[in-house]
């Protein structure tokens, strides 16, 4: 009863004040912001819109999917409360968009159980719907709050709805990993998909022999499972977390989220079968360069879902304690949740993915904003709003806005030219923060977050991105959405990096050269 109350308290909470996250501009006080560049501390809104989440709460594992029904994409997401009910949290709530980039909340859609019941707390699934029997099917995670040594800590739940709207709970179904030989306490993140043998296929993370390993199963009516054996051996000691299986094209993908400390990246593994897939990890087969790295840790738990046209990844992008730009868990979790992030899945030529920018958040910024140098140090030639920047060199630029998509084209002499760009940069900062696009060995390159400054703490351990190839012709188009403190960065539809920066809105911005010579042209900021 307890628990029910709380929900529904929590609940009408959000329906009362959701009106309230359409308006994401902080409240800011009386000040000459256009005149000035020094440093302003802008706040976040209670809750955001392009990168969701809501007003009361966090977005944790999202659980994307397409619903053939309704024509629109569903995402599903543990619901995070801080603080959360003890041993009772992570209640599924759920979001609607038809395209990615604009959300209708739809509350809380599956409840956590009771301290006593498997499901005290709710862990990651999935989301299927089955024509024949006209259903949704929820596959999630059951945790036990203190098992015990009896007990499964964690076992595969299902409930099911036929409106999307009131889920009931299976209470007869709990798939069990050690009927199977698997982990009884660690058995977990189930996802259904169908397979060219036209079965309904669900993969587990879990742990066999000590080994991370994803469990098969398949079944012909979601109702009973069957045993198939491992799916795909886990690499080194790593753990495969919210597994995505699907075709594009003439590959099917695994997409995974890698729990590592050394990683903690989405990456990916292709094959042009399913068989092929399974044998990409025993032995070890990337499929690029990037090892298969999507994102910065920044980026977590993603999860895909397609409208037949375009198919769409969502993760999350976490907080940090104490609004610390600097404290990005290298070494540690980061903090678990924060903002539901998209990105559109690029497939090229040769089977490889990256992300890119989806065209619907594009648009949204549709007001250009007039652009003013404000500083410009010397080793800047100016030439009609194109600049040649040498050496150690800034243009400093007046004050975002609240959301902003930056594009510019940088042009490098040289693959040895070092570049970035900043935020936070006040005229009178000691510390900010800045993206640098590193030259590194073997022609390669690489983004680094720096806290630049006399009071920064330079290169920042555990948020710098993955290596990946320097263009042939040293032509690097950027562009850079930002909402409040989201960052989301892309460069040539090849490359993708996630952040957290705290107070970039209504503070001034520069474009760096650190070495070398480059050009900068097709500069052009918007908002909304």
């Amino acid at each position: 009863m307890k628990s029910m109350l709380y929900s529904i308290i929590l609940t009408a909470m959000l329906t009362l004040l959701v009106s309230c996250s359409n308006n994401n501009d902080s409240v800011l006080p009386q000040k000459d912001l256009n005149g000035t560049s020094s440093y302003f501390e802008p706040t976040d809104p209670k809750g955001f819109e392009t990168y969701y989440k809501p007003y009361v709460g966090y977005v944790g594992d999202p659980m994307p999917f397409y619903d053939p029904v309704a024509k629109d994409f569903k995402i599903m997401y543990l619901q995070e409360f801080r603080p959360n009910q003890v041993g009772t949290y992570h209640p599924i709530w759920g979001l609607s968009t038809k395209d990615a980039a604009n959300y209708k909340p739809l509350g809380q859609l599956i409840s956590c159980g009771g301290l006593a019941e498997q499901d005290a707390a709710i862990g990651t699934g999935s989301v299927i719907y089955n024509p024949t029997d006209k259903l949704y099917y929820t596959f999630y995670t059951g945790n036990k709050y203190k098992p015990a040594l009896s007990d499964n800590g964690q076992v595969v739940m299902v409930a099911t709805s036929n409106d999307f709207v009131n889920w009931t709970k299976n209470r007869t179904f709990y798939l069990k990993g050690d009927t199977d030989g698997y982990s009884k306490n660690d058995f977990r993140d189930p996802f259904i998909f169908e397979g060219d043998d036209a079965k309904f296929h669900m993969v587990v993370s879990t742990i066999r022999d000590g080994k991370g390993v994803l469990a098969e199963y398949t079944s012909s009516d979601m109702k009973n499972w069957n045993h198939a054996g491992i799916f795909m051996n886990m690499h080194w000691d790593r753990f495969y977390e919210c597994p995505d299986i699907f075709k594009m094209g003439d590959w099917w993908y695994l997409i995974y989220s890698d729990m590592s400390i050394y990683s903690r990246k989405v990456q990916y593994f292709k094959g042009h079968t399913l068989d092929e897939l399974k044998k990409c990890s025993d032995p070890l087969v990337f499929p690029d360069d990037k090892e298969g790295v999507l994102d910065s840790r920044a980026f977590y738990a993603g999860k895909t879902a397609s409208d037949g046209t375009n198919r769409y990844i969502w993760g999350w992008c976490p907080t940090r304690p104490g609004n610390n730009n600097t404290d990005v868990g290298a070494d540690k979790e980061p903090e678990w949740e924060g903002n539901l992030v998209a990105h559109k899945i690029i497939q090229h030529v040769d089977g490889t993915l990256s992300f890119g920018l989806i065209e619907s958040i594009s648009q949204k910024y549709n007001i250009e904003s007039d652009l003013k140098v404000m500083v410009k140090t010397e080793g800047i030639i100016e030439n009609k709003g194109n600049y040649t920047m040498s050496g150690y060199s800034y243009a400093l630029f007046n004050r975002l806005n609240v959301h902003n998509k930056i594009s510019f084209t940088v042009q490098t002499t040289t693959s040895a030219d070092k570049f970035g760009f900043s935020f936070v940069r006040g005229t009178d900062s000691k510390k900010f923060y800045s993206i640098v696009v590193n030259p590194e060995a073997n022609n390669k390159r690489k983004i680094n977050f720096e806290e630049e400054g006399k009071e920064g703490k330079g290169f920042i351990v555990g948020i710098d991105g993955y290596m990946f190839d320097t263009p042939p012709d040293n032509t690097y188009n950027l562009t850079i959405c930002t909402d409040n403190s989201v960052c989301v960065i892309y460069i040539n539809d090849n490359v993708a990096y996630t952040n957290r920066i705290y107070g970039i809105q209504k503070n001034p911005w520069s474009i760096n050269s650190y070495s070398g010579k480059i050009e900068v042209s097709n500069l052009k900021v918007s908002y909304y």
